[in-house]
């Protein structure tokens, strides 16, 4: 069975073999037993869908800035969740196969999507940033794309009552 997804209404459709026929509709439909049909089904009450909002882009402000060439200090920035192509093109990038630790650079500027007043951000913007920066752009990175947060649910050894502790720092960026 073949299974395409209709766009309007969001109901999936079925055809092929298995499907039922189309009831026969207009001048030339004959009425009669024809083929097994099941009854109409009554209307099906819709579970209330709940509403989940995916966030893709998530702003940032580096410690330092980086200073582009004419001297100007660019802090504020916006990076974008990862794909899987974003992780997976940079492994064919030269300087990334000559060393490895060249990864994350190339990876950053593919990711970054807004620094300051820069009209692009690419890995060679990232290659001149200060370490500072570099390091919150790394665990930025880690933050966001790991559910959003760098978080875990620990148990009180006193008391046994659950809360979460923040592994990456109390602030975006410090860790």
């Amino acid at each position: 069975m073949r299974r395409t997804a209709a766009r309007a209404g969001g109901a999936v459709m079925y055809s092929g073999a298995d499907a039922a026929p189309a009831p026969a509709v207009g001048a030339d439909a004959v009425p009669g037993p024809g083929p097994m049909q099941a009854p109409p089904a009554a209307p099906a009450q819709a579970a209330p869908q709940q509403q989940y909002e995916l966030r893709t882009e998530f702003p940032f402000q580096l410690p330092r800035g980086y200073v582009d060439e004419a001297g100007t200090v660019h802090r504020d920035g916006v990076m974008r969740l990862s794909t899987a192509r974003d992780e997976l093109v940079p492994l064919r990038d030269v300087r990334v196969q000559e060393n490895p630790a060249f990864l994350s650079v190339v990876l950053l500027g593919r990711v970054i999507t807004r620094l300051g007043t820069l009209p692009t951000v690419h890995d060679g913007t990232v290659e001149n940033m200060f370490a500072s920066d570099l390091a919150f752009l790394q665990d930025f990175y880690r933050q966001i794309n790991a559910e959003g947060h760098t978080r875990a649910a620990v148990e009180c050894p006193h008391c046994a009552e659950p809360f979460e502790v923040e592994l990456g720092g109390s602030r975006l960026g410090e860790s």
